[in-house]
């Protein structure tokens, strides 16, 4: 009998999920475990590796078609069985999330052929060998997409083979600004290729095109209103002299990626600086519960994290009991399964305190959003080169060229006086100043 493929449970709270894409086609063999499809849920967008091997037989859920969990979108027939003519699924609409709708009312009966127009043979090789982020970087190159060797599992393209093959090319990278120097890897060489092919006929969309909201991007847009509508934002701010931590990762950041196999960001610095604020400041830790105030127990620090197709907050479980090697490696990797979308729905769930990094595309600083349900979020501006005054340890007053980071707090000033907020603030400058923790 054909395996069941069927929309997976991400959480105890996700009761539905919206099939993005799928990575084969009727007809193509599948591995066991290899990304079969791509779901995006009110938690997490994740790749779905197949329940079996075999060969995809029907894929029952067209992309964009959102569904409850448990429902049957595709079936595998395993090796051996001979695999019935693919068959066409339901059009894209919302199905009950309730109740898995049974397959034969899922779409009125249709004949064997497809009911839409079936793209040309290389263009589906193309759609099932890569994700939509590497083909929406291929169309900004110009690179067509045969021209590109894949690495992946099965010969699929990833990342990384097309951003060897556009550096080889002499392009420019264009989509790379959404990940920060401390999160590239080194690309590895490509073969040679043959010249560019013509542009493909999909470009990305142009002004005054009409484009649908991805799931992700109406849960940001859902969670920011409510966000507002929730808390009494205000915002403070400070300005950071961080010369002291810009000079110490200089000297210390290729002997600590070569001692531990990860590399030396800013980030855990800042991480590491709000957690001892949050040690003595618990209420900038603690949440609004009816009329009651929830303290936690635990420091779980949400990351937030920019994507090309929107931004997701993984969480640091139990920041205040990790050291600084632990912060640094639980950062990068976080980054590095939110970019990859093999985030779990735990993975994002829990936090209790956010830091968010506008900083590292050039904001000076930020005035962020609270993540709810927490009270305070923490902004990191840009590190720029700028004159400050410096007194000596005799008063004497000289003015320098220092590196300088402003930080801001949003906080619900429901539960956290400005007094707090900036006490906390100051701590969280001061630990930065003076730094004289060891990183390993």
């Amino acid at each position: 009998m054909p395996t069941d493929i069927i929309m997976p449970q991400m959480g105890e709270s996700i009761v539905e999920g919206t099939i993005t894409k799928w990575l084969k086609k009727p007809g193509d063999k599948v591995q066991r475990d290899e990304p079969l499809f791509e779901i995006s849920t009110d938690k997490v967008d994740a790749e779905i590796p197949a329940p079996a091997s075999g060969v995809l037989q029907e894929i029952k859920v067209t992309e964009g078609t959102t569904v409850g969990v448990n429902t049957v979108v595709g079936t595998i027939a395993v090796d051996g069985e001979a695999a019935a003519p693919a068959k066409a699924a339901p059009a894209p609409e919302k199905l009950a999330a309730e109740k898995p709708a049974p397959e034969k009312k899922a779409a009125p009966p249709v004949a064997a052929a497809p009911a839409t127009p079936v793209p040309a043979a290389h263009e589906e090789d193309e759609e099932a060998r890569s994700s939509p982020l590497v083909r929406k970087m291929a169309r900004e190159h110009g690179v067509h997409l045969s021209q590109v060797s894949g690495t992946g599992l099965g010969g699929r393209i990833t990342k990384q083979d097309i951003l060897s093959f556009i550096e080889n090319q002499g392009s420019r990278v264009g989509t790379d600004a959404f990940v920060g120097p401390a999160e590239r890897s080194e690309a590895s060489p490509a073969p040679a290729a043959a010249p560019p092919a013509p542009r493909p006929a999909a470009p990305a969309p142009y002004p005054g095109d009409l484009v649908p909201m991805t799931n992700m991007r109406k849960l940001i847009a859902k969670h920011m209103i409510e966000s507002r509508r929730t808390s009494a934002h205000v915002h403070c701010m400070y300005e950071v002299d961080f010369t002291r931590i810009v000079n110490l990762r200089a000297k210390l950041k290729s002997g600590f990626e070569q001692r531990h196999g990860v590399r030396l960001t800013f980030m855990p610095f800042f991480v590491r600086a709000a957690i001892i604020a949050l040690q003595q400041w618990p209420i900038i830790n603690a949440n609004i519960e009816g009329e009651s105030i929830r303290y936690h127990r635990n420091i779980n620090l949400g990351i937030a994290v920019a994507l090309d197709w929107g931004l997701i907050v993984p969480v640091l479980k139990n920041a205040g009991d990790l050291n600084f090697l632990g912060l640094q490696r639980g950062i990068t990797d976080l980054g590095e399964r939110a970019r990859t979308k093999k985030l779990k729905p735990e993975d994002v769930e829990g936090s209790t305190f956010t830091i968010t990094n506008p900083g590292q595309f050039g904001a000076v600083f930020g005035l962020p959003i609270i993540n709810q349900p927490n009270s305070a979020i923490m902004g990191v501006g840009g590190i720029t080169k700028q004159p400050l005054v410096i007194t000596d340890k005799d008063g004497n007053d000289s003015i320098a060229i220092r590196s300088v980071v402003h930080l801001t707090l949003g906080y619900d000033h429901r539960l956290i006086d400005g007094a707090v907020a900036d006490q906390f603030m100051a701590q969280v400058k001061k630990n930065l100043e003076t730094w004289g923790e060891e990183i390993g």
